[in-house]
């Protein structure tokens, strides 16, 4: 993922806005887009400043995670959606989700189930098991 424009380039735009040039004129100079050269000249007319906005930002907790970490001792293999129903928290259950990785708690499978097969037909359908060829008059007892 791309960060921000570097401080530089904000502070030339803005230094090309005081002198009194159009953002056409600083697109061409400076080869960055139009909303981008009006979005920095607004930032700073309306918050005074000039840098980037952090990027990423901090993500709010929503669960309680002791409560958390209690449902689990109780009940280990309780899915997202019994623990979001348990918490009774007014978020959604990704957000369980969320605190169960920060937590670094993931739901692991169970080795000793079975593994699902191939989906295609594994025996013979009724009515078409192997018959061997009888010439008439003859029996045959070897496939049965």
């Amino acid at each position: 993922m791309a960060g921000p424009y570097c401080q530089d380039l904000r502070d030339r735009v803005l230094a090309a806005y005081d002198r009194g040039m159009q953002t056409k004129q600083i697109v061409n100079m400076l080869e960055v887009s139009g909303s981008w050269a009006r979005h920095v000249k607004q930032r700073r007319r309306e918050t005074g400043k000039t840098t980037a906005l952090p990027m990423g930002g901090v993500r709010v907790v929503k669960v309680d995670l002791e409560k958390l970490r209690e449902l689990l001792a109780a009940q280990p293999d309780a899915t997202i959606l019994e623990l979001h129903e348990r918490l009774g928290a007014a978020c959604g259950w990704s957000a369980v989700a969320m605190a169960l990785v920060r937590l670094n708690l993931t739901y692991k499978k169970d080795n000793s189930r079975r593994r699902t097969g191939p989906s295609r037909r594994r025996g013979k359908a009724d009515g078409l098991e192997k018959q061997p060829a009888v010439l008439a008059g003859e029996t045959a007892d070897f496939y049965r």
